[in-house]
């Protein structure tokens, strides 16, 4: 059912399936919907969270499947999240959600009418894209967003329904791709990563979601930053048996330069650095 890709990381590169996020795209699309049906989650001045959540998603669902199809150019992939903020921006205006952040060392600043109209299409634009950025190796993307989507419903729990049974499919995916048995794809990633911006935005979480979010932004910044000054890309070597990187240009090569390392280590090690972050944007939110 699924077109399936070599894993370039694995002896003899078997082909494994790969698309199997867009099983998560529509699971979670039916449970909002039924969410939705059910009155749980009620709207609110005639914005219905649980739809507002499944539009974002199903979008970046279809985003990925475009990439998966058409490998869209980056100057695309980093706009086109600005179309799903459109609910968001709709919902936060209705909702009349706090246009202010309050930062650590810097104290409260209130963004006013911008927060809508600039720093929701931010929010949405960066993190989509940030969390596609981090991938390529098995479980990585599917653990680390999770990870991150957990932290932000610990401090949500009155919004805790609308994403239980996608976060227990999203793990059980999250099992078979750490084992090497299934990619997620564009259509997984790019998928979650509107998630957990959406989650954010409606849950209004932006300081935790910012602190939990580092890790990704500095695999960006290092990606872009080899690309504009190096036009080259990053890699990693495989031997059979672990990955080395003579470069530094992502987050992965900057671990496993010149430190031949095996795929679960780095995944392990990955994981465990957003796991501090997210902690760390726990405590700090429960201060």
């Amino acid at each position: 059912m699924f077109p399936k890709v070599p894993d370039q990381h694995k002896t003899g590169k078997p082909l494994i399936p790969n698309g199997l996020g867009v099983s998560y795209v529509l699971f979670t699309t039916v449970y909002l919907f039924l969410i939705y049906f059910s009155g749980i989650a009620p709207a609110s001045n005639g914005v219905s969270t649980p739809l507002t959540l499944a539009v974002c998603i199903l979008f970046g669902g279809f985003m990925g499947l475009l990439d998966d199809w058409m490998d869209l150019k980056w100057r695309y992939k980093a706009f086109m999240p600005l179309i799903a903020a459109l609910p968001l921006i709709y919902l936060a205006i209705e909702n009349e959600l706090r246009t202010s952040i309050s930062l650590p060392l810097i104290g409260m600043i209130d963004f006013g009418e911008a927060y809508y109209f600039l720093v929701i299409p931010l929010i949405v634009m960066i993190v989509t894209n940030t969390v596609n950025q981090l991938g390529g190796l098995n479980g990585l993307e599917s653990v680390c967003p999770a990870i991150i989507l957990i932290g932000l419903m610990t401090l949500s729990p009155s919004h805790l329904i609308l994403m239980l049974g996608p976060l227990v499919f999203w793990i059980i995916l999250a099992v078979f791709n750490l084992q090497g048995k299934i990619f997620v794809g564009n259509s997984g990633s790019f998928a979650i990563g509107m998630n957990i911006a959406a989650f954010a935005v409606i849950t209004d979480l932006k300081l935790p979601l910012l602190i939990s979010i580092i890790p990704y932004v500095a695999n960006s910044s290092l990606i872009l930053l080899a690309i504009f000054f190096t036009k080259k890309r990053a890699s990693v070597s495989f031997d059979g048996k672990k990955l080395v990187s003579n470069h530094r240009r992502s987050l992965i090569t900057f671990l496993a330069y010149n430190r031949p390392l095996t795929e679960r280590q780095l995944v392990t090690i990955i994981s465990v650095i957003v796991a501090v972050f997210t902690l760390g944007a726990l405590v700090i939110a429960l201060l």
